[in-house]
């Protein structure tokens, strides 16, 4: 893989981690669409490890809040969840917030460790590509019914200080599917929140919080798994370029679409998941 590829790898990646149409399935099919070298889970990671410092950069406040706030969390973790606290401070929703993300992490977690090396086989192996490129688009397809359904159903009234364990716990379980590309993380976990009636600025925001242990477990797992295999310089400059892309590109990812759910719904995303999955499957048929 060239340097210009990783960059333009690292770009998909900032604008698809955090729009909910599936970074991993676009990571995926732009290989195989331009016949390009398939760069791996390892190089994935380098690029998730860049949109989680887009993460950690936006959020850093409500971060620093949620880490001060640790000691607090830890001496009533179940009054906390459970929403057992009378007019809660400051304090204590950045306790349970910060509870809630842990929760959200553990369905992701379990299966993460079950099933992380199966489905790299399968969605980063030449041989089954035709076969992961038909799961993509199906699960593009399907996820895409289930936002709009989402919207559709989703009250669109509650917002993130409201929320309880119930909600991670749910919103946990969809981050867990989204293992598969295709399925889209922020997808699945927003739309998971709509269900849940929280607002849309406020589903995102919490799907992008909930996904920063995964994706830094992943991502660190992964890249001291290519370093103890040996690194090539060439390789470490892939990592960073990509890295550093994915980063610039997700920080403004995430800006411009907290502002637009702000005042629009993810229709647009259902409309474009659809009409990919379906080229895809097309483009399947063809070949």
């Amino acid at each position: 893989m060239e340097i210009w590829q990783a960059i333009v790898l690292g770009i998909v990646q900032g604008l698809t981690e955090f729009l909910p149409i599936s970074s991993s399935a676009h990571l995926i099919i732009f290989p195989w669409l331009f016949n390009w070298e398939t760069p791996g889970l390892s190089f994935d990671a380098a690029l998730h490890l860049g949109t989680l410092v887009a993460v950690l950069a936006y959020f850093r406040r409500e971060i620093a809040r949620m880490i001060a706030a640790i000691p607090h969390a830890l001496a009533n973790p179940v009054g906390l969840l459970m929403g057992r606290v009378d007019a809660p401070a400051a304090r204590d929703l950045d306790a349970r917030m910060g509870l809630l993300i842990v929760l959200a992490t553990i369905p992701g977690l379990i299966v993460g460790l079950l099933f992380e090396s199966r489905i790299e086989e399968f969605f980063h192996t030449d041989s089954t590509s035709g076969r992961a490129i038909g799961v993509i688009a199906t699960m593009l397809i399907v996820v895409g019914v289930v936002m709009l359904v989402a919207e559709r159903r989703g009250t669109h009234d509650r917002t993130a200080p409201g929320m309880h364990w119930k909600d991670a716990a749910i919103i946990g379980a969809a981050q867990a599917v989204a293992l598969i590309p295709g399925t889209s993380r922020s997808g699945a976990t927003i739309s998971a929140g709509l269900f849940r009636g929280l607002t849309r600025p406020d589903a995102a925001r919490f799907s992008f919080l909930a996904g920063m242990p995964l994706v830094l477990g992943a991502g660190l797992k992964s890249l001291l798994d290519a370093i103890g295999e040996g690194m090539s310089g060439h390789d470490a400059a892939l990592f960073v370029s990509g890295a550093v892309s994915a980063g610039t590109v997700g920080f403004l990812a995430i800006s411009g679409l907290l502002r637009f759910l702000q005042r629009r719904s993810t229709r647009i995303f259902v409309v474009y998941r659809i009409a990919f999955g379906l080229i895809l499957l097309a483009m399947l048929a063809i070949r």
